[in-house]
């Protein structure tokens, strides 16, 4: 394990990932800001992202907007990775009215829309940590199709532990049951009806 993790305490850590994803948020606040120069600059940005996501020919694009936010050594390729896709998918952050969405709760959002997306997300459930990341690419851009917002905060979380090769089982474990729990949870209005009448 790198001896930076080690030394670093855990709330450091949790604030670097905050301000690293509040930084991705303040992209698309750019692109939303009517200044020409602030537009140009969050779109290269965002285009440098993206090709990030090409394989590690391209990698080095995300240089520049990861690094400056210190990730630990054995966080970096999931910092890396969730700057990519926050650039297929911008998106403003999340506020109380609209609430912070699971990658779970998102792809139940996009279930209701689309037929073949729970198939797409048991797969994602099921994929090993060298595949994560095409899959998720994947699930982003379903998610991107249809506008559907998620929490990049806690799906920098979840990576995380989902890439770390020395994660302990049962807290990979914990993650993938999460998004499955918050993907079948009912909804609302139907665990507070009543149960028919036998």
């Amino acid at each position: 394990m790198s001896t930076q993790a080690l030394s670093t305490p855990y709330d450091e850590i949790r604030e670097r990932r905050r301000r690293f994803i509040g930084h991705l948020y303040s992209l698309h606040a750019k692109l939303e800001s009517g200044s020409a120069h602030q537009v140009s600059e969050a779109r290269r940005t965002l285009a440098q992202l993206r090709r990030s996501l090409n394989g590690p020919r391209y990698e080095a694009e995300a240089y520049a907007a990861v690094f400056p936010f210190d990730p630990p050594q054995v966080e970096q390729q999931a910092w890396i990775l969730v700057a990519g896709l926050f650039a297929l998918h911008p998106q403003p952050r999340s506020t109380r009215s609209n609430g912070s969405r699971s990658l779970g709760t998102s792809m139940k959002i996009l279930a209701a829309e689309r037929n073949s997306a729970e198939r797409r997300f048991v797969q994602l459930l099921a994929v090993d940590r060298a595949s994560l990341p095409h899959y998720l690419r994947q699930t982003i851009r379903l998610l991107s199709s249809e506008d559907i917002t998620l929490d990049y905060y806690q799906l920098l979380d979840d990576v995380v532990t989902l890439m770390d090769e020395r994660a302990d089982p049962e807290r990979v474990h914990r993650v993938r049951l999460g998004w499955a729990r918050d993907f079948h949870r009912p909804t609302p209005s139907v665990a507070s009806s009543p149960s028919p009448a036998i």
